[in-house]
């Protein structure tokens, strides 16, 4: 009889823990989904945001894909298949996702695309980003600024450095520089030497410091050897540093060191910017970015309205989408937006 209470207690602890997902914690599971160790911004996205959605209450599977487009897609539909009741995926190659997504939307769980818009797919539910074509923007108008190119006459030499073709998000960034600085370009009174201006020229996969580095030494031999480079326009940090690389190694013209634009404010550009090598960094809080997830999760599954401000097309439907805004750190204002608020000590930038 004891053994037939006990069983019957058993099957009714299976049968609880099969629905909620969570080892009968009775907490919801949250799917999130990062790309890579190896930049340093998907290291704090991932850790803030676990920390924030278990402050809330929920149980968290993160999972790190190593950049390689088949480990996510195996991490995805395990985390479908082991109950998460949404998912935040920042996808290395959306174009790889899409059977996990179709299985997602045949359990229907919810998918958030996080900084990364998911393309060609119906199953996307939102989009988290910061506005990545205003990214680019400020890139270009500090180069514009730096240059003062409304009120000199020129011609000043510039290079690009844009991101992985892979990434959605590279093609905002590069476009929104480039539709301040064509103009520039057209008139001549910029000129970029190595002729190099369209996207799959500048691109670099994986955003590959060495990569970027390679490609700029390349430039830098081959079109450089006595002329000054005023500015390279680079999409983000680790492409930065690759270019910084290069001109350490490579340029000739130490004390004509040009404009050098990034993004992410990785603690190497950081240091970069306080040493005089890299110039601005754009500033992407993955705080501010994190905490918006874990609202629109909570959203989600209370069942309530989720808040956007704006809507991103990704081939198959208008995604609601949050946008957060961006701004720029520079050897002026870096105190203020990074050390001030918290988001790195004066000891780990020294």
């Amino acid at each position: 009889m004891l053994k037939k209470i006990l069983g019957t207690v058993l099957c009714a602890v299976i049968a609880v823990t099969a629905l909620t997902g969570c080892a009968g914690s009775g907490k919801k599971k949250v799917g999130v989904s990062m790309p890579t160790k190896d930049l340093q911004r998907w290291n704090q996205d991932g850790d803030y945001m676990k920390q924030k959605f278990e402050a809330a209450g929920y149980e968290v599977d993160l999972q790190y894909a190593g950049n390689k487009a088949d480990t996510q897609l195996s991490q995805v539909e395990n985390m479908i298949n082991s109950g998460c009741k949404v998912l935040v995926i920042a996808a290395i190659e959306s174009s790889s996702l899409g059977t996990a997504l179709d299985k997602a939307a045949a359990k229907k769980i919810p998918v958030i695309a996080y900084d990364r818009l998911l393309m060609d797919n119906d199953n996307v539910s939102y989009y988290a980003t910061f506005d990545n074509y205003k990214v680019g923007q400020i890139q270009g108008e500090f180069v514009k600024k730096a240059l003062d190119l409304d009120n000199t006459d020129g011609p000043y030499n510039i290079e690009f450095t844009a991101g992985d073709p892979g990434d959605n998000n590279a093609g905002f960034f590069f476009n929104g520089a480039m539709d301040v600085l064509k103009p520039y370009i057209d008139s001549g009174k910029l000129v970029c030497v190595s002729g190099q201006t369209d996207f799959d020229s500048v691109a670099t996969p994986e955003w590959s410091t060495a990569t970027a580095q390679s490609r700029a030494e390349n430039i830098i031999g081959s079109n450089y050897a006595d002329k000054q480079i005023d500015a390279w326009l680079c999409s983000n940090d680790s492409t930065a540093q690759g270019v910084v690389n290069a001109l350490d190694s490579r340029y000739t013209l130490k004390d004509k060191w040009p404009v050098v634009t990034g993004q992410d404010c990785d603690i190497v550009s950081v240091k970069n910017m306080l040493a005089g090598k890299q110039t601005m960094s754009v500033f992407k809080d993955t705080r501010t970015l994190a905490e918006r997830t874990v609202t629109m999760v909570g959203q989600i599954l209370d069942g309530k309205t989720v808040e956007t401000n704006n809507t991103y097309n990704n081939n198959k439907k208008d995604v609601p989408s949050y946008l957060c805004d961006p701004v720029f750190a520079d050897i002026n204002n870096y105190k203020e937006i990074l050390i001030d608020s918290g988001y790195y000590t004066e000891a780990q930038l020294s």
